[in-house]
C-alpha cells in the first residue's frame, strides 16, 4: 500500500521506521507538527518524524492545522491506500479522514477501551496497573473509540518509569502496526468495536497534577514519581522553592517519620508518607541539572525540623 504516516515524536520513529523498512508498503509521505521553539535559543527545530523522512528523502507535509485547504488539497492528491499514525497531536477532520481508501489507523499505547486520551502510558503507571499494552484501530470522530485491529501487551515493572515503558511499548506498538498494515492490504484483518465497558479516560498530566502529596500513602508517592518521569516530573517545594524528585525507592520498614519529615545520613535522604518512608534517589533543585539527594542535602543544610512540601 501507499502510506502517509502520521507522527511527531521520537517515539513514533520505531513505528516509521519498521514501515520504511517493509518490503510490502511504501511510505510516500509524512504528515508532522510544525517546527517548534526549542533549546535556549528558542530556535526552530524539526520534529523527529520530520527530521526521519527528510533523511530518507520522504516528503514532508507540516500543516498548522491538519482542516488547512492546502494540506487536504496535497493529501488527495498523494491518495494515499492509508494514514497510520502514532502520537500524531493533532485532531483529524472528517475531511482527512475519508481521503484515504483505508482510512487512518492509530497506534495507541493502551488495552483500548482502557485509557483513551493523550497520556495513556503515564496513566497506567499512576493507577498501578500491572498489564497494558499497544492497540491499533480505525480512527473516527470520537476520542479513541474506533474499532480495534490488534493489541499487544507489556507488563508494567515495579520499578518502570513512563519512559521506560513507552520505549518497550514503541518497539513493540512497531510490530503490530506494519502487521496491521499488512493484514488491511491482504483483507484478511477485520476490525472489531471496542466494548463499552471497562473505559477509561487518560487526559494530559500538567505541571500541578506532578505535585506530590506527602499525606498519600507511599505508594502513591512513588507511583507519581514514575508516572511523571520523565515529564512533566514529579516534584515537591522545600524553603518555598520547587524541588524535582528524579527517581526515588520505597523504604517499608521506616514508619516513624511524619508526612514530608526527613531524616538525613551521609548516603541516604528519607521523606515520611502516609504510610512509611521514602529514599530520594536523584532530586533535581530549580534552576540546577539533577544530583543525588545525599549531596543536594548536604548542600542545603537541612535544619532540624524542616519538611518537604511546607508553604
Amino acid at each position: 500500500m501507499r502510506l502517509v504516516f502520521a507522527g511527531t515524536p521520537e517515539v513514533a520513529l520505531p513505528a516509521l521506521d519498521a514501515l520504511m523498512a517493509s518490503d510490502r508498503h511504501e511510505v510516500v509521505a509524512v504528515v508532522t507538527r510544525p517546527d517548534a521553539p526549542a533549546g535556549r535559543g528558542r530556535r526552530l527545530v524539526a520534529s523527529p518524524v520530520a527530521e526521519r523522512a527528510a533523511e530518507a528523502g520522504i516528503e514532508v507535509l507540516k500543516p498548522a492545522k491538519p482542516r488547512d485547504p492546502e494540506f487536504l488539497a496535497r493529501l488527495a492528491g498523494i491518495a494515499p491506500d492509508c494514514c497510520p499514525v502514532v502520537a500524531y497531536g493533532a485532531l483529524l477532520p472528517k475531511a482527512a479522514l475519508e481521503i484515504p481508501a483505508h482510512g487512518w489507523v492509530n497506534l495507541h499505547f493502551s488495552l483500548l477501551p482502557a485509557w483513551r486520551g493523550a497520556a495513556p502510558v503515564q496513566h497506567a503507571v499512576l493507577a498501578g496497573d500491572e498489564v497494558t499494552g499497544a492497540s491499533t484501530f480505525q480512527i473516527e470522530e470520537g476520542l479513541d473509540s474506533g474499532p480495534v485491529y490488534g493489541v499487544v501487551t507489556e507488563d508494567i515493572r515495579a520499578t518502570d518509569t513512563s519512559g521506560d515503558l513507552l520505549t518497550r511499548l514503541a518497539f513493540a506498538g512497531a510490530g503490530l502496526l506494519a502487521a496491521t498494515m499488512d493484514g488491511i492490504e491482504d483483507d484478511t484483518l477485520r476490525a472489531v468495536p471496542q466494548p463499552a465497558e471497562g473505559i477509561s479516560l487518560a487526559p494530559k498530566i500538567n505541571v500541578e497534577d506532578a505535585e506530590i502529596d506527602w499525606s498519600v500513602p507511599a505508594l502513591r508517592v512513588d507511583r507519581v514519581v514514575r508516572g511523571c518521569a520523565p515529564a512533566p516530573g514529579a516534584w515537591t517545594t522545600f524553603r518555598g522553592e520547587r524541588l524535582k524528585v528524579v527517581s526515588a525507592a520505597l523504604v517499608p520498614d521506616r514508619t516513624e517519620l511524619e508526612p514530608g519529615a526527613m531524616a538525613v545520613t551521609k548516603k541516604a535522604v528519607y521523606v515520611g508518607t502516609g504510610s512509611h518512608a521514602v529514599e530520594l534517589s536523584w532530586v533535581r533543585p530549580q534552576g540546577r541539572k539533577p544530583m543525588l539527594a545525599a549531596d543536594w542535602a548536604r548542600g542545603v543544610r537541612i535544619a532540624e525540623g524542616e519538611r518537604l512540601g511546607a508553604s
